[in-house]
């Protein structure tokens, strides 16, 4: 996985690029205490089911995705932001090609 570096303006926009059926990610940050990840999905891409023991909150920053937590879809947008509690099931699927912002708390 690729980083950021420290002391560089980010546009999370333009500093991923999409890959033709994959899922790129880049780490922004990544401290003991939680990491910050920018994710770029090409369409119909997806993370399976799964759950973490850290409260997670997605940011779209670019496109379209669903956002299924404990068996319940969320359609988010650009701009939109959602929680995913920790413990919880929880995928990503990209409804069409779309960026997001991983936040991870640690406790």
């Amino acid at each position: 996985m690729s980083t950021f570096e420290h002391s560089k303006k980010i546009n999370f926009k333009k500093d991923i690029e999409y890959a033709s059926n994959s899922v790129v990610s880049k780490r922004v940050l990544e401290k003991s205490t939680g990491n910050i990840t920018l994710f770029a999905f090409d369409k119909g891409q997806k993370l399976s089911e799964h759950s973490a023991p850290f409260d997670a909150m997605v940011q779209v920053v670019e496109g379209t995705t669903e956002i299924t937590i404990n068996k319940k879809p969320y359609l988010l947008k650009a701009g939109e932001t959602i929680i995913m509690p920790a413990n919880i099931p929880h995928a990503v699927m990209a409804v069409e090609k779309f960026k997001m912002l991983l936040t991870m708390i640690k406790e």
